[in-house]
């Protein structure tokens, strides 16, 4: 089963991206992406805030030691996944889609798919210049849930989590 499982409200949703400390600080101090983030290449946006502590080991591994919670419009992100082809397709769309296991506390896989999106070109450049609000460093947040996973408390880890709810477009659901 897919599903779109986010952080949102009536105009905004959060993807998370994990990013070197010389690509993150210069962001948030930005509130906007500046180099060294390179807009030519390929950037992948996760609303899931587990997939993304799994994909980056809870902010441990080398090139991924900052997470970043990126408040982007929904119009943005809607537009993203109307416009998304499957990565297993050929050619060169400006976005791509994966659907994923979803991840649990424990890196464990989850019995539904939750989706990656991969901005290029013309997306990455809308991403970057339009649909970015404002972008926080949850970096500490990931240490702490991390550390109550190691304590094994479970339910201390789960009540630090952000607040992610099926996220409701016809759109998003059907890509």
């Amino acid at each position: 089963m897919r599903e779109i499982r986010a952080d949102y409200d009536d105009q905004s949703i959060v993807v998370y991206q994990a990013y070197s400390p010389s690509i993150a600080g210069p962001a948030v101090a930005a509130q906007r992406f500046v180099p060294p983030f390179k807009t030519e290449r390929m950037t992948w946006i996760k609303p899931s805030f587990l997939w993304m502590m799994y994909r980056c080991g809870y902010a441990r591994k080398e090139g991924q030691e900052r997470v970043l919670a990126v408040r982007i419009t929904r119009e943005g992100f809607d537009w993203a996944v109307a416009h998304a082809v499957e990565s297993t397709i050929g050619g060169k769309p400006s976005v791509r889609v994966q659907w994923d296991p979803e991840r649990g506390l424990d890196h464990e896989a989850l019995p539904h798919r939750s989706i990656q999106i991969g901005l290029t070109r013309e997306a990455v450049q809308k991403y970057v210049h339009e649909w970015t609000i404002g972008i926080t460093d949850v970096t500490a947040l990931a240490h702490a849930v991390h550390e109550k996973v190691r304590q094994r408390d479970l339910d201390g880890a789960r009540a630090l989590l952000p607040v992610e709810r099926p996220y409701g477009t016809t759109t998003a659901q059907n890509a």
